[in-house]
């Protein structure tokens, strides 16, 4: 697996932890470590996504810094992508 799949897969990773912990924290409210382990993955997704759009671009069009022109459908569209 080459380095843009393999972070890809580790902020899908991320997604699927955080949407389970947001069920978890929907009928515990007050876990407090429920809320840490919310808050640690956050903030691991967010450095990974950030890495991601550094390294390979963005991965929603809301991401896209392009100011002289719009690169958002230089790259392959999503269902074109592997």
């Amino acid at each position: 697996m080459n380095e843009k799949n393999a972070l890809m897969k580790r902020i899908r990773q991320y997604d699927f932890a955080l949407k389970e912990l947001n069920l978890y924290l929907d009928t515990h409210p007050s876990c407090r470590r429920g809320l840490a382990l919310f808050r640690r993955y956050k903030d691991m997704r967010e450095t990974a996504v950030d890495e991601y759009i550094r390294r390979f671009g963005p991965i929603v069009p809301e991401q896209s810094t392009a100011e002289q022109s719009w690169d958002w459908v230089n790259d392959p569209w999503p269902w074109e992508r592997s």
